[in-house]
């Protein structure tokens, strides 16, 4: 596989991409695919899974075949491999920096070494060149039919990250509530804080805020921060509009992007009702528990259904099972 990335736009949005993917987990898949790449990653406690998708068409040249000849069909290898995302973040430390300094980038895999090269041609004939080790396995992807969602908003990046830049850095969940009439994002506590001691932070739209708003429930979901920061930080580089879309509380949510050259989408897990009565000690074990039921499985046919077994939590009810074992995968 080899793509040679461009400098300026394109350049910054698949660091930023990197940098996003690196708030989900220490280590992630790079998936290259006949129509484009793909970054995958999913966090240890399956409560938080992402995807971003480059087409083929967002690098000046793209193939992903084994050979002499580019792009010979006979001889395509599809080489989805792990990395550490620690390994991959010095090469886009500072996207701002990349963008005035490097002309290009290059990046391809050599399977007989079993590393990936990313190859930095910079300014005044400078050329950085970062050899990566690989571990070669199967990328994860959620199971997670968004378009069953009862509830879609759409909103531009900017505003979003304005909503959110009000939160302080220490605040790790906030809890979105939506009516026909309001969308409420609140700071997260539990029953037993100290409010005297604590800041809370409450921010209301109208739907008129919004290029898109669909409540078909009213409902209140209570997710991480962490991952939607990055999300944010990604979508803003892209100026493409948010797509949110969620349930009730327990069910995952997801937060997505489109545009014509790539595709994103955050899958977060949600904080279920019955967890707000249990005690502090217990909250992120249950918290993890309940997230399962999204999963995070195998591309593979062969493999999908021994792996969707293992990740089912026992508060399913065989009809849910049965509606995401058939749901079209993200």
């Amino acid at each position: 596989m080899e793509c040679v990335l461009q400098c300026f736009l394109s350049l910054a949005v698949f660091g930023r991409a990197i940098h996003a993917i690196a708030r989900i987990s220490d280590e992630f898949w790079f998936d290259p695919l006949e129509k484009g790449l793909a970054l995958r990653s999913v966090n240890s406690s399956r409560s938080a899974y992402a995807c971003v998708f480059f087409s083929s068409m967002f690098f000046q040249h793209y193939c992903w075949t084994a050979g002499t000849q580019p792009c010979q069909k006979e001889k395509q290898l599809s080489l989805p491999c792990k990395l550490i995302i620690k390994s991959v973040l010095p090469v886009f430390r500072c996207v701002n920096v990349l963008e005035r300094n490097v002309e290009k980038c290059s990046i391809c895999s050599s399977p007989s070494e079993q590393h990936i090269t990313f190859q930095l041609l910079c300014r005044h004939g400078v050329v950085k060149t970062y050899n990566l080790t690989f571990q070669e396995c199967d990328p994860l992807q959620a199971v997670f039919a968004k378009h069953m969602c009862p509830n879609i908003l759409k909103v531009h990046s900017r505003l979003l990250a304005d909503v959110i830049i009000h939160f302080p850095s220490s605040q790790e969940e906030i809890t979105l509530s939506v009516t026909p009439m309001k969308v409420s994002f609140k700071s997260y506590t539990e029953e037993d804080t100290d409010f005297s001691r604590t800041m809370l932070t409450e921010i209301q739209l109208s739907p008129e805020e919004f290029d898109y708003f669909q409540v078909g429930v009213d409902s209140e979901v209570t997710f991480c921060l962490k991952e939607l920061r990055g999300l944010l930080a990604f979508s803003e580089a892209t100026s493409v509009p948010v797509s949110v879309h969620f349930d009730r509380s327990g069910r995952p949510i997801a937060f997505s992007i489109e545009d014509l050259l790539l595709e994103a989408s955050f899958i977060l897990a949600t904080l279920c009702e019955a967890e707000r009565e249990i005690s502090y000690l217990y909250k992120y074990c249950i918290f993890q528990f309940h997230s399962l039921f999204f999963g995070a499985v195998s591309y593979k046919d062969k493999a999908i259904g021994d792996t969707f077994q293992s990740l089912v939590t026992a508060s399913d009810t065989e009809e849910e099972l049965g509606a995401l074992q058939s749901s079209p995968v993200l």
